[in-house]
């Protein structure tokens, strides 16, 4: 009997984490993560049980069980069809519609393959967060700059999107991304497709700008999760120096 519940609570402590890592990885805040896990091993009937989560891991543990395993996370970014997903299966297992098994069939298949949009849908979304973004920081409806601005920006994206699948360092990402939509509106610009570089680049480069990430750090800092708040700032920060200094060198240079 000892050794069947021994088993159940290890399968509960690995559907756990699967469902934390999935929420960190599509840029969860860590409250949340925290709560969608115990809630999950509340409803499988382990009423004693904790988690520590960050930005790189999950811990999950349950009172009365020899059982205690830590599950990392490579690899995050801005994902809230995931976060969406796992949220609705756990509501799901939690209204006795799914069992544990299941559940974890379903997270299983989540991690593996997760619908995301078309890339021309993507492209399209950078062309509109661009030029629109233009309009409303700078106050100017230049509409001659609003294509060169969501052109610029749709190209940024789309190298800053496929250097990401290529390497894990997403700084070089930001870089190169926003180097690339720096230099084509600076050549746009001078050859006359364009007035204003300034109100161009501000609008090209916000499909780069980690803004949600900024949000769930401030968001952890406010709900008591210090550590993973301060990570998630301090990540956030980085890439958005990575963006800058990739507009800096331009100016710097050219």
């Amino acid at each position: 009997m000892e050794e069947d519940k021994r088993e159940d609570a290890t399968e509960v402590i690995d559907t756990c984490l699967l469902a934390g890592r999935l929420m960190i990885e599509g840029g969860s805040e860590m409250y949340r993560v925290e709560d969608t896990v115990k809630r999950i091993a509340y409803n499988s009937g382990q009423k004693n049980s904790a988690a520590f989560t960050t930005l790189t891991g999950v811990m999950m543990s349950i009172k009365g069980q020899p059982v205690t395993q830590f599950g990392s996370v490579n690899h995050r970014g801005i994902d809230m069809e995931k976060v969406d997903r796992v949220n609705t299966l756990s509501r799901r297992y939690g209204n006795k519609e799914l069992t544990l098994s299941q559940l974890k069939d379903e997270l299983d298949k989540l991690d593996k393959n997760l619908p995301t949009y078309p890339m021309w849908m993507q492209l399209l979304g950078a062309f509109l967060v661009s030029a629109t973004m233009m309009i409303i920081f700078t106050q100017q409806y230049d509409w001659f700059d609003i294509p060169l601005a969501g052109v610029t920006g749709t190209i940024g994206y789309l190298v800053a999107f496929y250097v990401t699948r290529t390497t894990s360092i997403r700084f070089i990402s930001d870089f190169l991304g926003s180097f690339i939509l720096g230099a084509l509106a600076i050549l746009g610009v001078r050859l006359g497709l364009g007035h204003n570089l300034n109100s161009i680049l501000i609008g090209a480069v916000m499909p780069l700008v980690p803004g949600v990430a900024i949000t769930n750090a401030l968001r952890d800092l406010l709900a008591g999760h210090l550590l993973s708040g301060l990570e998630r700032a301090l990540e956030a920060g980085m890439s958005a120096c990575a963006i800058s200094v990739g507009i800096a060198v331009l100016f710097r240079y050219f």
